[in-house]
């Protein structure tokens, strides 16, 4: 079944599918976006209809946490600030969210802004439903280190030709 380090045997003959490198999973879709197989159609209207339906959601939600200020009556300068906290925070929350599906994200900068993308979370939300109609968000991102990884195996594995001690010295 496996070995002592987790990884998967393979049948004796067979060329591994863990010869190099292998493609990282992506979240809702595994790694059924190298082939694009696997119901990857299917998961990828399921993340669209469902980040949407979650984005809409969220918007009733914060309708409601609107009417609740107006029926509070708090005055209009917090019941705007509060507004344009949650589109100005969204609006960061959008691009960041689309800025990290083309590169990776530096981790003391998403530890920074941990807060303002959890005000935004429609905004990422929005991200995530427009990313996933043309790819599952993160493949181009995961298709490009995957293929230099691969690039860089196979030059590797290139410039090798056999066991050197078997060389015969001239």
């Amino acid at each position: 079944m496996s070995d002592d380090n987790g990884t998967p045997d393979t049948p004796a003959g067979s060329t591994a599918a863990s010869d190099g490198p292998q493609p990282e999973p992506l979240r809702f879709f595994g790694t059924t976006w190298v082939n694009h197989d696997g119901g990857y159609t299917l998961r990828r209207i399921g993340v669209s209809l469902g980040s949407l339906a979650a984005a809409v959601a969220s918007c009733l939600v914060l309708r409601f946490a609107y009417q609740g200020l107006q029926l509070a009556d708090s005055g209009s300068f917090v019941t705007g600030l509060i507004v344009v906290m949650f589109a100005v925070c969204s609006a960061l929350a959008f691009g960041h969210t689309w800025e990290g599906f083309s590169k990776r994200p530096d981790p003391d900068r998403q530890a920074a802004l941990r807060g303002l993308l959890t005000i935004g979370f429609v905004g990422s939300l929005c991200a995530y439903f427009l990313r996933s109609l043309t790819e599952a968000p993160g493949e181009k991102l995961h298709r490009e280190e995957y293929r230099r990884a691969r690039e860089q195996y196979e030059r590797r594995i290139a410039r090798r030709s056999g066991n050197p001690a078997k060389r015969r010295r001239s």
